[in-house]
């Protein structure tokens, strides 16, 4: 244990701290307190209970300050108390904190609703609404695909996540603990083999040329293509591992798309917001999809997600089909507000690419010291190792969980991922300075 000073920012200090064991003694009490209060489905990846957090650290009750290479699973893309976040939803909660869109409509949701129509990608005429969280993003979307097309099904791919609502659940490969026990699962929904260069069973040379085949013969030979309403694709894979498909693949699950009148659905729920060092992860390859899910960053901390559509689709849902509550709540819309002020201010998506440049090259170097590191895979602040056991890649969630645990001991807050549990995901704040990053790295290759 020890403390290592790093610099100070004008308020949160930015220092890794370990005064404790991990948990310390106030947050073993707090997790007795929970353990009797919550259900044992809700758990934590690092069970320490926060006080603060900003910049690029968390500040738990006994006072350990951990290095943030989680942004709450890629929700504080701009931060934790970002500035210009905090003012915008500071001022709107003393104005008011709700008054339902649908019975009292406010500007802050037009004006988020118009800078995602200016910044996507989507083709043409646009229009978004707001929910509260990427699964209801994901859920509408489909919604407004199927009455948009006529058409009851959904094809989403191996390795992805969706969400935990009964229709986004059913999208989400991985069984545990996602899903076990949760069934039985909403209907029309069929799996495509994702183009995973790194487990990808044929050669890897042709795995995007294989895998964009496999989605057409299912489309064609399997479902029906005039029976699907749309494809609802990752950029890059979140949950499934930070899963990037190699060059050629997107492009050309659109084109299949486009060939056969389905629609194309970019979940953008993680990767999107700056997230990837562009604003929106599908736009690397030029990919225009008919509709765009966004959440996570959007809210800067606070519950907002989005859908993002051509007019003529998303007009095809009559008034009334389409709200909800709690959607794009006030302060959550003027928090949005903020994160775009904090992007545009200090260039964030071009920061999210100066930390990939410092990432990647201290990952690849990691990868030949330590022949468990299998695959180096990511993009911008959005980077990951998969580890394995042995020549053939077998996964090894056991080590990749030890690993995480060393990590949190010695201060670095790290997430793991992946279909089979053996990948270590990085997803730090772009508010992080450059010497938090670097002692970050210092402390995972100690923990390697």
């Amino acid at each position: 244990m020890g403390v290592v000073e790093r610099e100070s920012g004008p308020g949160l200090a930015q220092v890794r701290r370990v005064r404790t064991e991990i948990p310390g003694p106030e947050s073993a009490r707090l997790l007795r307190r929970q353990h009797a209060a919550l259900p044992a489905g809700v758990g934590s990846s690092l069970p320490v209970f926060v006080t603060e957090a900003g910049g690029g650290v968390v500040v738990d009750v006994d006072g350990n300050s951990f290095i943030d290479f989680g942004s709450g699973i890629a929700v504080t893309t701009v931060g934790n108390a970002a500035p210009r976040v905090v003012e915008r939803a500071a001022g709107q909660l003393a104005r008011f904190t709700h008054t339902c869109f649908l019975v009292n409509p406010y500007e802050s949701y037009v004006e988020v609703c118009e800078t995602l129509n200016r910044l996507s990608p989507v083709p043409g005429e646009k229009r978004t609404f707001l929910v509260n969280t990427g699964a209801e993003a994901v859920e509408n979307a489909v919604k407004i695909a199927r009455a948009a097309t006529g058409r009851p099904g959904i094809v989403v791919f191996d390795h992805g996540y969706h969400g935990r609502t009964l229709l986004t659940m059913s999208m989400t490969a991985k069984n545990a603990p996602y899903k076990q026990g949760f069934g039985p699962f909403a209907p029309e929904v069929h799996r495509a083999p994702m183009a995973y260069p790194y487990r990808w069973r044929g050669d890897r040379e042709r795995c995007a040329e294989e895998a964009a085949a496999a989605l057409a013969d299912l489309l064609d030979r399997q479902v029906g293509a005039a029976n699907v309403a749309a494809v609802v694709v990752e950029p890059i894979q979140g949950e499934g591992g930070f899963i990037v498909p190699p060059t050629g693949f997107l492009p050309a699950v659109a084109e299949i798309c486009a060939a056969r009148g389905i629609l194309l659905i970019a979940d953008e729920v993680q990767t999107g917001i700056a997230r990837t060092g562009a604003l929106f992860a599908c736009e690397h390859e030029g990919i225009r999809p008919d509709l765009v899910t966004t959440a996570k960053g959007l809210g800067g901390g606070l519950p907002l997600g989005a859908v993002t559509g051509r007019a003529e689709l998303m007009d095809a849902v009559p008034p009334g089909g389409l709200g909800g509550t709690f959607s794009g709540n006030p302060v959550a819309c003027e928090a949005a507000l903020g994160v775009f002020d904090e992007i545009e201010r200090h260039d964030l998506v071009r920061r999210a690419g100066e930390i990939e440049r410092v990432m990647r090259p201290a990952l690849a170097e990691l990868a030949e010291r330590h022949p468990f590191i299998g695959d180096v895979r990511g993009r911008g602040a959005m980077q990951a190792v998969e580890i394995v056991r042995g020549p053939d890649g077998t996964p090894d969630p056991a080590r990749t969980a030890e690993i995480s645990g060393r990590c949190h001991r010695d201060g670095l807050l790290t997430l793991t991922a992946g279909s089979h549990g053996n990948v270590l995901r990085f997803l730090p704040p772009l508010s992080i300075s450059d010497s938090l990053l670097a002692e970050g790295l210092e402390v995972l290759a100690k923990a390697l």
